[in-house]
């Protein structure tokens, strides 16, 4: 095979004034393209900036070895200014490499707000802002690579970063709809969850494993990802010590149920393990491979669902946000229905977070009085979510379950999306669940006891046209209820995420009134009810996809993957001649990680692939 070659090409890397960014930097202008060297110069914590050395000296060496290269000392949140770098320099960026972060390790009950918001201007809208300001410049050339950097911690959940998990998670909900948005313009972004040494790494691993962890076997992946030759396009990728391994989705077939008042959360509890049963498992890779129609179909023919435990709420107390209409509505009139006491939950504003009003959680509210439930209303943006738990207490003196509905779209192409449609759609979905569990967080510890169920998608799971910011944020949710569920256990704190299909007052007018019927949100209800009971002690960082009285669960699989041997130089050109091994998910190597742990695994067990020494002549 010839040697892979940028000429021509210029490459921007965030966070390169050392560790895993320099090797990129020093890579790519090696093989001719021209390189903009960005470092803020912040310490590993995100304290400090200003110092230019880092960049500089990246820079220089570049330069003394023949190589093309300027620096750039802005943070990634000015993206702009960072791709105006380029295009100054260089006239054209063809290649982004989002590599700059920080870490802010801290348990969930000692993380501050300061943590949670630094940690996602860096990761997740730094990344965002880099690659919007170059997305322009991609379309017009009709050529764009970009690579997002993830994490196992990411992937997996991990203790003490729940900050850093949900950033990590919510740039591979990002990857994917860039991808499908940018695929006819010859824009491919993947993402990456690497193991390499750097400032970061430095303070986790113990130096001889660090010794392992070169970041040049980390290189030549991205380098072939990122070239013009590469096809692969909005796909995650593990990877360290040369070894590299590809992820997807795996859904359970699941269970159908008859979508009517048979429908109980004791009726799931019974069938529970069948839903996580991966047997004649699926393998989606967008939002539109569910046969709903096929599905409503089956659930008809059904006779009654066979009635399972009487699972009763009396004593404790819910909070459902958004619930004013729609699911949020039938989460409240379940749980009520079933003993407990709750909280409506609702801002009041339309589907795009316009306007704000009483009226809707009041309705809801009294509804659930007339039927003899215990209710109160509460109009407070869950990013506000202590007040939200204030009512609670208020009114009932404790706060036992959590269910996180409330939400918005801003629905756009990624390069008419505004600041404001992020950041609105991220303040929402993710900060204010975030929020929202952390104000409940020392009533859960000091009882030993809580429930909560977080709300993703579809479109989080698998990424969606238009919908950049609000696929992030839902991949968002999913890493941070995992790293919740994770630190939460020992103290009976069970948390789970839900990917809901029901229908809306839109579909009302395209569907015919059977399937309206079957889509009802209150069919979303029970499995969700079922994970909130105390009777719930096993089934915990979970992802369930649900619909029509169909309840499936989501997890990781990844390929047996390829190891290069740890004593010799890893190329891109022996990177892409073991792609479709790399690749390969049919070969019965497969493994299914479930924390980080499993997954260093893969990992570490090359340390010991050694090749032999050659013979010498």
């Amino acid at each position: 095979m010839s040697q892979l070659r940028f000429d021509g090409r210029v490459v921007v890397v965030t966070g390169a004034g050392g560790g895993l960014g320099k090797v990129y930097a020093q890579f790519f202008a090696s093989r001719g393209a021209s390189v903009v060297v960005n470092d803020l110069g912040g310490s590993r914590t995100g304290d400090g900036t200003g110092n230019h050395k880092a960049a500089d000296i990246v820079v220089n060496e570049i330069i003394a070895a023949g190589g093309k290269a300027v620096a750039n000392f802005d943070s990634v949140e000015d993206g702009d200014k960072i791709i105006a770098t380029a295009i100054k320099a260089f006239g054209r960026v063809d290649i982004v490499i989002n590599n700059a972060g920080i870490l802010r390790d801290k348990s969930f009950s000692r993380m501050t707000d300061e943590d949670w918001d630094l940690i996602q201007k860096m990761h997740f809208r730094g990344s965002c802002k880099v690659a919007k300001a170059a997305w322009e410049h991609f379309q017009k050339q009709g050529y764009g690579r970009i690579i997002n950097t993830s994490s196992a911690a990411g992937i997996y959940g991990n203790f003490g970063q729940a900050n850093y998990s949900a950033a990590k998670l919510a740039l591979h909900g990002f990857t994917q709809t860039l991808a499908r948005e940018g695929a006819k313009k010859n824009i491919h972004c993947n993402s990456i969850a690497p193991i390499a040494a750097s400032r970061m790494t430095e303070t986790v691993f113990p130096p001889e494993l660090l010794a392992h962890l070169n970041p040049s076997f980390i290189v030549p992946v991205v380098a072939y990802l990122c070239h013009e030759s590469c096809e692969e396009n909005g796909s995650l990728f593990e990877l360290g010590a040369g070894f590299v391994s590809k992820l997807r989705w795996e859904r359970s077939k699941g269970v159908v149920f008859k979508a009517d008042s048979t429908f109980t959360p004791g009726c799931v509890s019974k069938q529970i393990a069948k839903i996580g049963d991966y047997t004649d498992a699926q393998y989606p890779t967008s939002i539109a491979e569910v046969d709903w129609v096929g599905l409503l179909e089956e659930a008809k023919s059904l006779k009654a669902n066979v009635a399972g435990p009487d699972l009763r709420f009396d004593g404790r107390v819910v909070v459902v946000t958004g619930a004013g209409q729609g699911l949020g509505r039938a989460y409240a009139h379940l749980f009520g229905k079933l003993g407990a006491s709750v909280v409506v939950n609702d801002l009041g504003t339309s589907h795009s977070g316009a306007g704000a009003g009483s009226s809707a959680a009041d309705a809801v509210v009294n509804e659930l009085r007339a039927l003899g439930a215990k209710a109160v209303a509460n109009y407070d943006s869950v990013v506000d979510g202590d007040k939200v738990i204030e009512t609670a207490m208020k009114a009932f003196g404790r706060v036992d379950i959590i269910i996180n509905n409330a939400g918005i779209l801003r629905d756009k192409g990624f390069a008419r999306a505004t600041n404001a449609d992020w950041d609105l759609i991220q303040n929402v979905h993710l900060k204010g669940t975030y929020k929202m569990i952390k104000a409940a967080s020392p009533i859960f510890l000091k009882q030993k006891y809580g429930r909560v169920v977080n709300t993703s998608s579809a479109v989080g799971l698998y990424g969606n046209f238009g919908q950049a910011n609000y696929s992030s944020a839902k991949a968002g949710v999913v890493a941070l209820s995992n790293t919740l569920a994770l630190e939460g256990r020992k103290s009976n704190i069970m948390v789970n995420t839900v990917a809901p299909n029901a229908g809306t007052r839109m579909t009302a007018t395209v569907m015919p009134a059977e399937m309206v019927e079957a889509l009802k949100p209150d069919y979303i209800a029970p499995p969700v009810a079922f994970l909130c009971h105390e009777s719930n002690t096993e089934y915990t960082g979970g992802v369930y996809e649900v619909g029509s009285g169909w309840v499936s669960k989501v997890r990781w699989q990844r390929t047996g993957g390829f190891g290069f041997p740890v004593n010799r130089a890893l190329t891109a050109e022996q990177v892409a001649s073991q792609w479709s091994k790399i690749t390969d998910f049919e070969d019965g190597r497969a493994t299914y990680p479930t924390n980080a742990g499993e997954s260093f695994m893969g990992v570490q067990a090359n340390f010991e692939n050694v090749a032999p020494e050659k013979a010498k002549l």
